[in-house]
């Protein structure tokens, strides 16, 4: 009886997680870093002491970090997109005419 040298992915449906952060959150942090480089490159090449560069590049990848991560755990998978659609929703509906309402009732 021949056995199966291939393992069976069980992680199917499963969000993307690396080190506690979940899903799109691994993008965020990555742009972040990203802008963070960059900004770092700017201010060398402006000619700003490399030590102020160091620090103020640590001090906001802190940051960035801490803000990641928390909004991660605070907000979940989707709870972020949930957030920004809730926002989106009218408080109300205005309606000026009763033409509407008066055309779904002969429907019946």
């Amino acid at each position: 009886m021949a056995t199966s040298v291939y393992n069976i992915n069980k992680g199917i449906n499963k969000p993307i997680e690396f080190k506690g952060l979940k899903a799109q959150y691994i993008g965020y942090l990555a742009g972040g870093l990203v802008a963070l480089l960059v900004l770092f490159s700017v201010l060398y090449i402006i000619g700003v002491n490399m030590f102020i560069c160091l620090g103020l590049i640590v001090i906001l990848g802190t940051v960035l970090f801490m803000f990641v991560y928390r909004i991660s755990h605070k907000y979940g998978q989707y709870g972020l997109m949930k957030k920004a659609a809730r926002r989106s929703i009218p408080s109300q509906l205005l309606c000026a005419s009763r033409r509407l309402f008066v055309q779904l009732s002969k429907c019946e």
